[in-house]
């Protein structure tokens, strides 16, 4: 069955055509219900090459909690590629396929007991921290471990902020480093996160001239730094074009350079930069309906089962089977299958109208996606499709 889809020019201006089309090539071969998920393999890979090309000193851990899915984890496993995980249930994964401990960080500041413990028999040796409790929970549980500090930066300019629940100020974080010395842990760094979907690149700026600030505290107490988490925060073209992984590395590079000792190690902890505009969900429209002067468009993925970040103001842009030849548009309110009313996904979207049945491709889906997403109501989450 060859199936039609609006493409338009913007399409390919977010994504790459090779990923649209290799879902236009699955979708005219296979048969298979939806909602799923379709991820490219080579724009994968093509991002990991990316991804600290430009940044001396760098090693780079996918975030795992983007995207969870045991075959992705699998195929980045055999790039060598470095994790950092939050959990028990992420280590649980990455020790069914072996994954070194050397390769593995924590950057979650708060860790329940049962994860140090495992974390502990597994051999990881570096965490975040951002308060005394979590200094010794570490002290008793992974005595000698390295630790870096998580410090507080703005968000300004990221669609998805990071700020409020995590990181402390500069003179909090200077005791905490001199703290977790006293207690037999390892200080050897800093971390801090800009906001995931971060646009705006002098949150990197102000964000590098605190650490420098901290740096330089905890010279004069004594602790020699060695090494400087970034965290994550690199966006993707969502509905347009956003500032490229190069121009931030370059820019970041830069100052690293100017502030920082030349021998500084640099972590990178990418997620939605990895795999978001590497997949594609493709999704069923179900129904259609007229109410109170708006025109309802029902799809078989909504908020709960696939598409949560919508809730905090992601926005997507979509690709609509139909076979009627027409340039006219509608505009959509765009619901989930839920009987949840909570469970709308976008507000005046300007589509083609489709029929029952046509499907319709989410791009830039492959990040917190099927990573949040639950079977309330008894819908079923996405299946991952790794091509």
């Amino acid at each position: 069955m060859v199936r039609t889809f609006k493409l338009e020019k913007f399409h390919a201006s977010l994504i790459p055509e090779s990923t649209i089309f290799k879902v236009f090539r699955y979708l005219d071969k296979e048969i298979i219900e939806t909602p799923f998920l379709f991820l490219d393999k080579e724009r994968v890979k093509e991002k990991i090459s990316l991804i600290g090309r430009f940044i001396k000193n760098s090693k780079v851990f996918y975030a795992v909690k983007a995207n969870p899915d045991i075959e992705i984890l699998r195929f980045l496993n055999g790039l060598k590629m470095g994790f950092e995980i939050s959990s028990e249930g992420e280590l649980e994964i990455l020790s069914t396929l072996s994954v070194e401990p050397s390769r593995i960080i924590s950057s979650n500041p708060v860790k329940s007991l049962k994860f140090l413990k495992f974390a502990a028999s597994y051999g990881i040796n570096y965490f975040s921290y951002d308060s005394s409790d979590e200094v010794d929970k570490l002290s008793e549980y992974i005595p000698n471990c390295n630790v870096y500090i998580r410090l507080s930066v703005p968000n300004e300019g990221s669609e998805w902020p990071l700020s409020r629940k995590f990181g402390v100020e500069l003179d909090t974080a200077s005791a905490l480093l001199s703290y977790a010395r006293e207690k037999s842990l390892n200080p050897v760094g800093i971390t801090f996160h800009v906001g995931s979907q971060c646009t705006n690149i002098y949150n990197w700026h102000i964000a590098l001239d605190k650490a420098r600030i901290l740096w330089d505290k905890a010279e004069k107490n004594g602790i020699k730094l060695r090494l400087l988490n970034i965290g994550g925060g690199y966006p993707i073209n969502y509905t347009k074009n956003v500032i490229t992984i190069e121009t931030i590395e370059k820019n970041v590079n830069s100052l690293i350079y100017n502030k920082f000792p030349k021998d500084v190690e640099i972590h990178i902890e990418p997620g939605r930069a990895v795999v978001g505009d590497a997949g594609i969900l493709v999704t069923s429209v179900i129904g259609k309906a007229r109410r109170s002067d708006e025109d309802w468009l029902y799809i078989d993925v909504g908020v709960f089962n696939g598409l949560m970040e919508s809730v905090g103001g992601i926005k997507y842009s979509y690709i609509v089977e139909s076979y009627k030849h027409t340039k006219h548009k509608k505009r959509w309110t765009l619901a989930g299958p839920s009987c949840d009313s909570f469970d709308v996904i976008d507000r005046n979207v300007s589509l083609p109208e489709p029929d029952i049945s046509n499907l319709i491709l989410i791009l830039s889906s492959g990040a917190y996606t099927v990573s949040y997403a639950s079977e309330f109501n008894g819908f079923s989450i996405p299946k991952t499709i790794l091509i």
